[in-house]
């Protein structure tokens, strides 16, 4: 059968539909609501948090800042939701993204979504190895400031540390107590950056928040910020993270995204703007490379911050590893010397190719516009309004559809500049700093 052929769901004596759901290495409905709220709400508050400050605030300002994360936060809720509702179309549960864009346009689109969000989801886990290098880093000169070890060398530590944890956790389902440990992490490293931000603030002297850069590069570098604020909220895995929640699938999974954009949000909210109020723009992309107090705490943070950078590209990392595991049959005990092997050659592979790129090239902030640019305004915003439109087209008004395809023109707009930007800010960079950087 074809992705576009429809695909007829069963029906029980209650005439209650049941869906299909398609073969998966990994566990299918097995998480409660909170604890997908949990994972949601860690690809929000993971160590990309500490960078907001800089790579968002520092280009847009306080209005624009502030708006910005606000109507962000908004309208990917309102996009999640729509992806959200579409998780049993057709009497299927679409528990891969591909799978659900396939169903609805075709083959050509499955083939173009699995491109685009496997792509999505490497650069942000080569943002992730460059994070956790940067937090090994940080940690290090606190105690050794001999320049002996480089960037590089770090990065290299923490895709050996990323490559062990993928080893020990076989699929998302299992990561459970580990997340208690990610939202402990996190809040680390939040309430410690928060901490010596105001200790700094409440002593230093006024701060300068005006936007730096020349006319034309304050326009760049606006519209890089702006992908950034997409990059923020959105995973580009949604529908793989929904196939882990309980029944009823699309209530539960509302409640997880309201509780991601609520009680979620708070730590990311916080520690941007605490950072911002007391660096203004001279706020890094790492806001613990700022921040002034004792060492023993400022260590703490940064491995606070590199423990939950491999939790987290775990967690972005997981349906590259449910396609090789479902594609290959991997089944039966995760702890077989079998299975035990496949992913330490596949796994192990994959975050060695993430890591060498993010040595070659450590520009977090670039990678984190280029993102969004290229992938995230797609699978977020531009592809859930079409999809919405298509598979609910008979039950829309004129007015609901026109409400749609405003967003999708717009943020295609968006997108494209967004693209242009990133573009223009990695060849700046390219030329300022060399390949293997110690940045």
């Amino acid at each position: 059968m074809s992705f576009g052929d429809p695909l007829l769901p069963k029906v029980n004596k209650d005439e209650k539909l049941v869906t299909d759901i398609p073969i998966s290495s990994h566990q299918v409905s097995n998480d409660s609501w909170f604890q997908v709220g949990i994972v949601l709400g860690t690809g929000i508050n993971s160590a990309f948090a500490l960078g907001y400050a800089g790579t968002i605030m520092v280009p847009l300002g306080w209005l624009g800042g502030v708006v910005g994360l606000i109507l962000s936060s908004a309208i990917s809720l309102y996009a999640s939701t729509l992806v959200a509702k579409l998780h049993e179309h057709g009497g299927r549960r679409h528990i891969r993204y591909r799978d659900l864009a396939g169903f609805i346009y075709g083959q050509t689109a499955y083939s173009l979504v699995w491109a685009l969000q496997y792509a999505n989801l490497f650069l942000i886990n080569t943002g992730f190895v460059i994070l956790g290098g940067q937090a090994l880093k940080a940690f290090y000169v606190l105690f050794r400031d001999d320049h002996q070890m480089k960037l590089p060398h770090f990065i290299a530590l923490a895709g050996f540390a990323c490559v062990l944890f993928a080893i020990a956790i076989p699929h998302l389902s299992a990561l459970r107590v580990w997340l208690g440990f990610s939202t402990f992490f996190s809040l680390v490293y939040v309430c410690i950056a928060i901490a010596l931000s105001l200790k700094d603030g409440l002593a230093a002297p006024p701060r300068d928040y005006s936007i730096p850069g020349t006319k034309s590069s304050k326009i760049w570098a606006t519209i890089g910020a702006a992908a950034n604020l997409v990059f923020a909220y959105n995973t580009g895995m949604l529908p793989e993270i929904q196939a882990t929640v309980r029944e009823p699938v699309v209530n539960n999974m509302i409640k997880a995204l309201n509780f991601q954009f609520t009680v979620g949000v708070v730590p990311m909210h916080a520690v941007t703007y605490i950072g911002y109020w007391v660096y203004g723009s001279s706020a890094s992309s790492y806001l613990l490379n700022n921040v002034s107090g004792p060492i023993w705490l400022k260590g703490m943070a940064n491995i606070a911050a590199f423990l939950q950078a491999i939790i987290a590209l775990h967690i972005f990392a997981s349906p590259t590893y449910e396609f090789l595991d479902t594609k290959y049959g991997v089944r039966g005990s995760a702890l077989a010397c079998k299975n035990l092997a496949f992913r330490v050659i596949l796994r192990g592979g994959y975050i060695a190719i993430t890591a060498f790129l993010s040595a070659l090239l450590p520009f977090l902030g670039d990678f984190m516009s280029l993102t969004g640019a290229i992938c995230t305004f797609p699978l977020t915003f531009i592809l859930p309004n079409h999809m919405y439109i298509v598979a609910r087209r008979k039950k829309l008004s004129l007015l609901q559809k026109s409400w749609h395809w405003l967003n999708i023109c717009f943020f295609s707009c968006i997108a494209v500049a967004a693209l242009v930007a990133a573009l223009k800010l990695i060849t700046v960079d390219s030329k300022t700093y060399h390949v293997f950087a110690d940045l």
